[in-house]
């Protein structure tokens, strides 16, 4: 599903939004868990990098799922697409992020499915 190139292969969070509506795709989100409840994109799985870093294996909505990984700006999913990948998973980095995502006017919610911000 995802082309394959040396390094992290990317997309806009545009491209992400489209693809993340097939049911086969998970938008996995990497942040800390204050940041994903202050805002997150809708449908978005949670899995914080630093769990990722010590062992933690994926939650299970992303298992086994092509995935599309976001953090704020693009510097911890493409290191979270690396570990990701070494591990077995098709993953991309979606770039700039939750910055990028909300600068496109693609929708953001919070933990409790308001409107959220990025922190």
């Amino acid at each position: 599903m995802f082309p394959y190139r040396r390094g992290p292969a990317r997309v806009t969070p545009a491209d992400a939004h489209q693809r993340t509506r097939d049911k086969g795709v998970v938008l996995l989100d990497v942040r800390e868990r204050a940041e994903w409840t202050a805002g997150h994109a809708p449908g978005a799985v949670h899995a914080p990098l630093s769990a990722l870093l010590t062992g933690a294996g994926l939650p299970r909505d992303a298992e086994g799922r092509p995935l599309m990984v976001i953090c704020r700006s693009g510097h911890r999913s493409r290191q979270a697409v690396r570990l990701l990948t070494q591990r077995g998973s098709e993953a991309v980095d979606v770039t700039g992020g939750m910055n990028a995502w909300a600068a496109a006017g693609l929708p953001v919610v919070d933990g409790h499915g308001n409107r959220g911000s990025i922190a």
